[in-house]
């Protein structure tokens, strides 16, 4: 009997998102108001039921309103999406999504994400000119040379920075860039490519769930539970820092056991397929002339450039891809590469990574059937009531699972801020404890679900490298364990001393 193969990215993904349709006829549609600081205008929008309200934007209107946030969050901009208003819950007419909803979902999300989509096909475009440059080869055999016996400081070094930039700005779906570039470095340095995949994204999800000035999670989301981003910030310094360590020393035990005998390697029957895939990439002699290196800190600052623009100038989809655009035209010229040539190879390059962005699209396809079919809000009110007269130590806890379970529905973590705060951050009022914890736990509970969450960006950055989910839950989920047990441990601990 042939062997039954594990279903791909987009045909899990689309099964969820039947499974999600189906959960639209079972659980009751529901909606909590919304409140809305239009910043033009000066006052407030409260939305319900498609129904809109002007209201004052005063301290007195969020107090009655029984929001406890100061209104200079919503005036200073802090506070920019719509959030939910507590006890204001309420059953709304069923929206099941049927077939015809469900076959239009992925175009839904493709169309939602097309910011993003765009962002993955024009860094595609931009790692096809620079292959055709053959720069990569040269950069990649000088690399290999210079870190001869000294590979595992490819682990930290490159897990570490991007655990830095996801802690800092939420570096995440910009890491996409990265695979195409790191892989060949980490095969040539005699790992697999599932290490260069673990340091990219264990790196940027351990940083990002342990978010210490990330304005998308954890300033957003203590703005919107009315405390100041600063509280609690020193523990999740503390675990961010003992976290990475986990994380290294994982990735690099896991590193020198493949290096030391390759089918040790969780993905070792698909070793000849991935090195043919970079193989322009792995066993070069090109030189670094000064054309080269020219154009190679040409491909670095654009990433240097993406980085501080998001961190410092705000910048979002719109510019980055801009980024990737000029940095590709600059190679195309600094190589002399022909203008029909350079058309030709960048539109190329952007298709290599057409079936990445599809599974993008279909994965937000799944938070369309949610929103569609009305049903997040009604799971949130009963995730909230769930907690009543709960001892403090298993309530925390149960918020570390519940926004675990919320984030598999909703991925965006400043959407997920916005949306749960008011309502659960005041639960913490009613178990004696700070409403920082609930911050802490919306931040480790997204964070190690990411680390295998379908809906996020974790199947998208496995097809990159061609490799199987279920490789990857078989690498990582000992990993996830352990980050678990030790994120309990300390959330308990810190609530009791």
């Amino acid at each position: 009997m042939k062997k039954l193969k594990f279903p791909t990215a987009q045909t899990i993904l689309l099964i969820i998102a039947a499974l999600t349709a189906i959960l639209t006829w079972v659980v009751p549609s529901g909606k909590y108001d919304t409140l809305t600081y239009n910043k033009t205008e000066g006052h407030f929008l409260r939305t319900d039921s498609n129904k809109h309200q002007i209201l004052e934007a005063t301290q007195e209107t969020l107090d009655n309103l029984k929001i406890k946030i100061p209104i200079e969050k919503f005036t200073n901009g802090d506070i920019w999406k719509p959030i939910s208003i507590p006890h204001t819950y309420k059953k709304v007419e069923a929206r099941p999504q049927g077939v015809a909803a469900l076959i239009k979902s992925p175009i839904k999300g493709i169309i939602e994400a097309a910011d993003i989509i765009f962002l993955v096909l024009f860094i595609g475009g931009l790692i096809g000119i620079m292959n055709y440059t053959e720069a990569f080869d040269a950069g990649i055999s000088w690399l290999a040379t210079t870190l001869k016996g000294k590979e595992f400081i490819l682990i930290i070094l490159v897990t570490s920075l991007i655990a830095v930039g996801g802690t800092t700005f939420g570096l995440a779906e910009e890491t996409i860039a990265f695979y195409p570039i790191l892989i060949p470095i980490f095969l040539a340095a005699k790992y697999d490519a599932m290490v260069a995949l673990a340091c990219i994204y264990i790196g940027s999800s351990i940083g990002t769930m342990c978010s210490t000035v990330n304005p998308f999670s954890s300033i957003v989301a203590s703005d919107a539970a009315g405390i100041n981003w600063t509280t609690g910030l020193t523990s999740r310094i503390i675990m961010w820092a003992i976290g990475l360590l986990i994380c290294i020393i994982y990735i690099h035990r896991y590193a020198k056991r493949v290096k030391k005998d390759p089918t040790k390697s969780v993905i070792y029957d698909q070793k000849e397929e991935i090195e043919n895939l970079f193989k322009n990439n792995i066993n070069s002699d090109e030189k670094l002339s000064p054309k080269t290196l020219f154009i190679l800190i040409v491909f670095a600052l654009c990433f240097i450039v993406m980085v501080i623009g998001v961190a410092m100038f705000e910048w979002w989809f719109e510019e980055m891809i801009a980024v990737f655009l000029i940095g590709a035209i600059v190679i195309g010229i600094i190589g002399r590469i022909k203008e029909f040539t350079f058309v030709e190879t960048f539109v190329k390059g952007a298709g290599d990574l057409l079936g990445v962005a599809i599974i993008i699209g279909i994965a937000r396809g799944v938070s369309v059937l949610m929103d569609d079919g009305q049903i997040s809000d009604t799971m949130l009110y009963y995730a909230s009531n769930a907690t009543n007269n709960m001892n403090k130590g298993i309530f925390i806890n149960t918020m570390l699972y519940i926004y675990g379970g919320l984030s598999f529905f909703i991925p965006s973590s400043s959407g997920m801020a916005v949306l749960t705060m008011p309502i659960m951050s005041p639960l913490a009022d009613s178990v004696g404890i700070g409403r920082e914890y609930v911050v802490n736990a919306y931040q480790y509970g997204m964070g190690l679900f990411a680390f295998i969450n379908p809906t996020g960006l974790i199947l998208a950055s496995l097809a990159i490298v061609k490799v199987g989910y279920d490789r990857w839950l078989k690498f990582v989920m000992p990993l996830v364990i352990i980050l678990l047990i030790f994120t309990m441990l300390v959330l308990t601990v810190s609530i009791y001393f």
